[in-house]
């Protein structure tokens, strides 16, 4: 992708069918009508100084995380330190010493609590000195912003205001939220990555105002005046309501037009804006939240003890205070060396009491080394020691980024040696969330002889027990039969076992061979063009076509290898665009109306350029779980190419159209067992009378104004989407990341209980479960869902009763009562039990009347696996373990979806992952351990981690 100017007509009416669409002249949509309180924000565009005063003064877009300030720091950091009970009675005690009762000089008490309060402050105000150091970076980043006369010149993200008009390059974050007036492209779209945000890696497409398209370089925003009227700062991600006026006209404005603070511009050379929202007022800030201040169980179990201790003092000092009212009463006046008619209300006969009093805070002081104020001092260095250990620590460097550990505070390192559960993420952070191309099935013919993890784990597993078998079977006499073969053989159990070599070998091969990112196929049968000698060729030519076009990627030129790096919208589109580039059909071009695909295994011998003519596009949605594209191919045939989950697709298929079903099903379900995500692919061919009548329909939903126009939309798409001809499926791989089964075991045989709350479907959760150790053989696992046909994969106990729509909650509080009631009657002292739950189950488990029933099931199991949970339901369950067991729970992400978890989670750590920095950036806030993203072995220095705290702690 070029970075000067792109400017191509095109007919945009034909693109971005659901949230990007140009609605035409005559059917101008209506203004937003709003009034009231939530509605109140105007911004006059690129007029900035009318925003510097009141009334129409907004906050500035410098950013805090920061616990303190200049103003702040010594209340609230003086707040924190006497939260600590031995704090509060040391105080007390310097008091007191102050008075003349006091056996000690005044300085002997006060300086030991001037130390450890002022030694803790200081460890305080350095790591809040680290937090504010990470947002001057923020702020200090530089953007270029409307001077006047059309210039252009760079000011700080911090000294941005609302009204300016900001111009942002590729690959530049997004320094305010900003309406899009218009960019590099004639239409006015760019693609915006939303990471940081959401988590999500897919490119997200926005779109200008059409009124705002003539805005297209520097010099024409010289007389550029608008006005925005709009709802107030909200934290909603994906709500906008708001109204521009712009030459005497109204424009109503929709999340489509808005670029949200640190996302971040893709595939687009640049875009001009206008600052809606500064600083804590943009959308990402008004999700942060205050900066937690979590204690540790330590320092909460010493709080107890210093109330135990205070008592024992207190007590004694009593004991003493009397005994000695009791002598100055009765003995004291016969001391006559005391001059006791002569004295003070300290040493009064007359007064035994008061003297008792006086006596009693003297004893308070005198007995005070009962709570030793030298532990709190050691106790601060340790943690500052560990912290630093912790950052320095070799093994947590990421040598890539050049990334180390940052512990963001010390409060809750000893945490780390009394965590009891883990509760982690898969996408990201189990695995890499870097999807290779590994096999596929076309024409009801399976493709690719490479092995998984989850295979490779299964071979590892089964030859384990082929060894136990056989020595078993070693203690029994052995009959050869007529090929002097032993019996073994004759079982079958020689043939397994060279299965097992071959899976393994394969393996090892593979790693000699030069590695192609995103694409891990092994077949002779399909590389180097040998898949046009294959009996279907024409199936497998149309397959490999549908990879090259069906698709939202933009192809961008890498000048060192001369071939092409792929931004899509997902890492999965991204290995079937490698894959097809490796077969011989290499995408290389994108127009807003075309595609182009270079074809090397043609006939004629020569590579051929073949352009696809786009005419719709049905982008793909959580709900549509496919997606479409309408193209007409270089001798003018319409074809309708689709893509997606294969329950999805085998519902739309023609008669005519099931002929590889029966075998794409079988291969399907055995990409599943072996950890592998799959898609179905089909097409349709199209007459152009056919296509012109549903076009026509199409345009009428999509030019509708109106609440029911996404549904309108759908119910078109959906009528194309029928009858469709199954080509064939791919399988994908996302690897495990390096080390992830060595450090779970690890965890296991310390006795950790491990949770995976993930949002891939149960099939695919329980086999990355056995790749990375965290299910075993002969572990019973127990499934609880909504699905009657599931039941224990041990094949002996079946769980679940038949569930009906009016007792589900039953059904559920039965399995789980089932199941509770076979661990306990389990006899085997060292049988081991998972538990697996989807999403939906999960959302009656979590129910007042059921969740305590379903954690004392989940505490009972060695593993816990929970699929299809949304981030909600994340937050959710690690909140109920955390409340519901006592015990200290750790939380690890990568993503924004993982910030709920983390927060919950009495400790929290982040990885700047794939997913998105928002984990990694927010541990300012949120007092997270930040681990780089792809340190050796990552995963494992979770463990080196509890190991070396244990050490300390244990």
């Amino acid at each position: 992708m070029t970075r000067g100017r792109i400017r191509a007509k095109l007919r945009q009416s034909h693109l971005y069918t659901f949230t990007c669409f140009r609605q035409d002249t005559a059917d101008a949509e209506v203004p937003h009508s709003f009034d009231g309180p939530g509605f109140s924000r105007i911004v006059y565009c690129n007029q900035p100084q009318v925003h510097s005063k009141k009334p129409l003064y907004y906050t500035s877009n410098n950013i805090s995380t920061t616990k303190y300030n200049i103003i702040t720091f010594l209340p609230k950091a003086i707040f924190e330190q006497f939260r600590r009970v031995a704090n509060l009675y040391f105080l007390l005690a310097a008091i007191l010493s102050l008075t003349p009762v006091a056996p000690f000089s005044a300085v002997s008490m006060i300086a030991p609590l001037a130390f450890v309060v002022g030694l803790s402050m200081a460890k305080e105000a350095l790591e809040d000195w680290r937090r504010f150091i990470q947002d001057m970076k923020v702020n200090t980043r530089k953007a270029s912003i409307h001077k006047g006369n059309g210039v252009f010149g760079f000011k700080p993200w911090q000294r941005i205001r609302v009204g300016d008009v900001v111009k942002v390059e590729k690959d530049q974050f997004f320094p305010a939220d900003l309406l899009l007036l218009s960019s590099s492209y004639d239409d006015g779209i760019c693609y915006v990555e939303t990471m940081n945000l959401d988590g999500e890696t897919n490119l997200k497409v926005k779109r200008s105002l059409e009124v705002t398209l003539p805005l297209e370089d520097d010099g024409t925003f010289n007389d550029f005046r608008g006005t925005i009227k709009c709802e107030d700062p909200n934290p909603s991600l994906y709500t906008f309501v708001g109204n521009f006026e712009y030459e005497r006209q109204v424009y109503p404005l929709d999340p489509s037009q808005i670029l949200l603070r640190d996302s971040k511009l893709r595939n687009t050379a640049y875009v001009y804006g206008v600052v809606i929202f500064t600083g804590h007022d943009s959308k990402v800030m008004q999700n942060a939240t205050q900066s937690p201040s979590k204690r540790s169980r330590i320092e909460r179990k010493m709080d107890q003890i210093i109330y135990i201790l205070f008592t024992l003092l207190v007590v004694i000092s009593l004991i003493s205070s009397i005994g000695f009212a009791v002598k100055t009463k009765y003995q004291m006046p016969d001391w006559w060396y005391l001059q006791p008619n002569n004295t003070t209300n300290f040493y009064n006969p007359k007064k035994p009491a008061l003297s008792g009093i006086f006596h009693l805070v003297t004893a308070l002081i005198l007995y005070g080394y009962l709570i030793p104020i030298s532990l709190y001092v050691s106790i601060e260095v340790v943690k500052v020691l560990q912290a630093t250990f912790i950052n320095q620590d070799i093994h947590m460097y990421d040598e890539e980024t050049g990334n180390t550990a940052q512990a963001r505070t010390s409060n809750l390192n000893e945490e780390l040696g009394q965590v009891d559960t883990i509760l982690s993420d898969k996408t990201g952070t189990l695995t890499c969330n870097q999807m290779d191309f590994l096999k596929c099935s076309i024409a009801g013919s399976a493709y690719g002889s490479g092995s998984s993890e989850v295979e490779l784990a299964a071979a590892k597993q089964m030859a384990i027990d082929l060894e136990e078998q056989g020595n078993e079977l070693s203690n029994f006499p052995m009959h050869k039969n007529s090929t002097g073969d032993s019996w073994n053989d004759a079982s079958g159990l020689g043939a397994t076992e060279i299965e097992l070599e071959t899976v393994v070998t394969s393996k090892d091969e593979k790693e000699h061979k030069h590695v192609i990112k995103g694409f891990s196929f092994e077949d002779i049968r399909l590389m180097g063009g040998n898949w046009s000698k294959e009996p279907n060729a024409d199936v497998i030519e149309l397959f490999l076509r549908i990879l090259a076009v069906c698709h939202t990627a933009i192809p961008e030129r890498n000048e060192e290898i001369g071939g092409f790096n792929y931004e899509a919208e997902s890492p999965d589109e991204g290995s079937f665009l490698v894959a097809a580039r490796e077969f011989g059909f290499e995408f290389c071009k994108r127009t807003h109306t075309s595609v182009h695909v270079r074809e090397r295994y043609v006939s004629s011998g020569q590579p051929v350029e073949r352009e696809y003519q786009i005419l719709n596009l049905l982008e793909f949605t959580s709900k549509r779980k496919r997606m479409s594209v309408i193209v007409r191919d270089e001798d003018g045939q319409i074809f309708l190419l689709c893509k997606g989950a294969d329950s999805i697709i085998f519902d739309r298929l023609a008669k005519n159209g099931r002929m590889y079903e029966e075998a794409t099903t079988r291969h399907l379900n055995e990409y599943g067992e072996s950890g592998l995500r799959t898609l179905a692919l089909a097409y349709k061919k199209l007459e152009e009378s056919e296509y012109s009548a549903w076009n026509s329909e199409f345009m009428k939903a999509k030019t509708s104004i109106g609440p029911d126009r996404d549904a309108m939309l759908e119910r078109v798409s959906d009528a194309m989407e029928r009858e469709l001809i199954l080509v064939g499926a791919t399988a994908v791989e996302d690897k495990l990341q390096k080390g992830v089964p060595q450090c779970i075991d690890k965890l296991a045989q310390a006795g950790l209980k491990l949770w995976v709350l993930t949002g891939d479907k149960m099939e695919t959760a329980i086999n990355i479960g056995f790749a990375c150790s965290l299910l075993r053989q002969g572990m019973k696992q127990i499934c609880i869902t909504l699905n009657p046909d599931v039941q224990t994969q041990d094949g002996k106990e079946n769980l679940l009763l038949f569930t009906t729509d009016q007792a589900v909650k039953e059904n559920i509080l039965m399995q789980i009562t089932n199941a509770s009631q076979m661990i306990k009657l389990e006899k085997d002292p060292h049988a081991a039990f998972a538990l697996i739950i989807d999403g939906k189950t999960l959302e009656h488990a979590l129910a007042d009347d059921m969740k305590y029933q379903f954690l004392g099931l989940a505490v009972d199991c060695a593993s816990v696996i929970c699929c299809r949970v949304s981030p909600k339901q994340k937050a959710l369950v690690t909140r109920l373990v955390k409340e519901g067991t006592g015990k200290t729970t750790l939380a690890i992400g990568d993503g924004a979806n993982d910030v709920g978890m983390i927060q919950e989670a009495d400790i929290g750590v982040g990885i700047s992952g794939v997913e998105g920095m928002q984990v990694g950036s927010i541990s300012n806030r949120l007092f997270l351990h930040a681990l780089p993203r792809k340190a050796p072995a990552y995963f494992s220095t979770i463990w080196f981690c509890l190991n070396t705290l244990n050490s300390f702690y244990m």
